[in-house]
């Protein structure tokens, strides 16, 4: 039986689809750094505390908030849970960490260091045992560095791929290169599945093309959120401005609502959508740098060009394609003369409904 989806049907479809997915989010992400140096390896591991709240409870007294007193009670767990579940060997022995030091960060991040007393001269085995606790689909960067920085090998690791065997001399001479392509496309299919489990970002793109009738304005549109949120994304990843989460996803939410009053208020034809887009684009980039700031990919590492190049590629691509997809239906149905006014109405109606959920969310709940 034939299924028919009405102009009149679309907004109630897109509002479902939003709500059903309100609460879903992109894999879990993680990042694990490695220095070897002359006498000793050094442990970095950096994760959400939501990742670990599971595994080491921290909410002592049972009054479903976390103090900070009880987070800083917990610390030595989540450091003894890490060091259990991270297993190095150097040359066939397997090593035993030193006691780790937690830390929070101000994004909700936790960062354990580690110390094991010996140093890996021919050969590096690491297996991440921890994945294996999370959920499906959880990635974690791995970073191996020798004692003067130089990237030896990368590698995103995941439950069913949780090991890496490193042969030290044969890395040092030639596979910086080969790590360099593996973290390019990693991260370049990080860009896409992120864009493509973001449905607020979708849904704010999806709210500004809906005024558009033909190929120029669509691109205009696409071009200026491209590089607005490209330009954010490269100052969030280099360090150079950063803003908090409990600002900018909120900011995102109500940028959904602005523009979904603004189609109802101003119609197919407001003016300046371009510039608009622009500026809104670059509150959505620092959603996206979210992401890289997860994984703890910073300035610091002197490998952060090529990450923050492939995923904003992966975002590009992702968004075009979605694009691709969604704009021939948006033209047609902008084109029928008896049902344009309430596709565009009803459609961002339910827009507007969403952005307001996810405002809510984001700052009462």
């Amino acid at each position: 039986m034939a299924i028919r989806i009405t102009a009149s049907r679309l907004p109630l479809l897109l509002l479902a689809l939003a709500a059903g997915r309100a609460h879903a989010h992109p894999p879990g992400l993680s990042s694990l750094d490695l220095a070897l140096k002359p006498d000793h390896i050094e442990a970095t591991a950096t994760f959400a505390l939501q990742d670990i709240e599971a595994f080491v409870p921290m909410d002592s007294d049972l009054d479903a908030e976390v103090s900070d007193a009880e987070r800083e009670a917990a610390k030595p767990a989540i450091a003894k849970l890490l060091a259990e579940q991270l297993r190095i060997s150097a040359d066939g022995t397997e090593l035993q960490s030193q006691p780790g030091q937690a830390s929070f960060d101000g994004r909700n991040n936790a960062q354990v260091q580690m110390v094991y007393p010996a140093a890996a001269q021919r050969q590096l085995r690491l297996q991440s045992g921890f994945l294996g606790l999370l959920p499906d689909g959880h990635q974690q960067y791995l970073t191996v560095r020798d004692a003067a920085g130089k990237t030896l090998a990368e590698k995103m690791l995941g439950r069913n791929d949780d090991q890496l065997d490193l042969t030290l001399a044969a890395a040092a001479d030639s596979a910086a290169p080969q790590a360099a392509f593996a973290a390019f496309g990693d991260f370049f299919k990080l860009g896409i599945e992120h864009i493509l489990t973001g449905y607020d970002h979708l849904l704010f793109l999806f709210a500004l093309l809906a005024v558009t009738h033909s190929l120029w304005p669509a691109l205009k549109i696409i071009t200026f959120f491209t590089i607005a949120h490209s330009i954010t994304l490269a100052c969030a990843g280099l360090r150079l401005v950063e803003l908090p989460g409990s600002f900018v996803e909120p900011f995102i939410a109500a940028t959904i609502i602005y523009v979904g009053l603004e189609n109802i208020i101003r119609g197919d034809h407001p003016k300046g959508r371009h510039w608009l887009t622009f500026g809104f684009g670059l509150i959505h980039g620092f959603g996206f740098a979210g992401v890289l700031q997860e994984m703890n990919i910073s300035a610091a590492d002197s490998g952060i060009l090529v990450p923050l190049l492939a995923f904003n590629l992966g975002i590009e691509s992702g968004q075009i394609a979605v694009a691709a997809l969604v704009l021939p239906l948006i033209w047609w149905l902008n084109s029928q003369v008896a049902t344009a006014a309430r596709f565009l109405k009803g459609g961002s109606v339910a827009v507007s409904l969403m952005g307001a959920f996810w405002l809510v969310e984001r700052t009462m709940l």
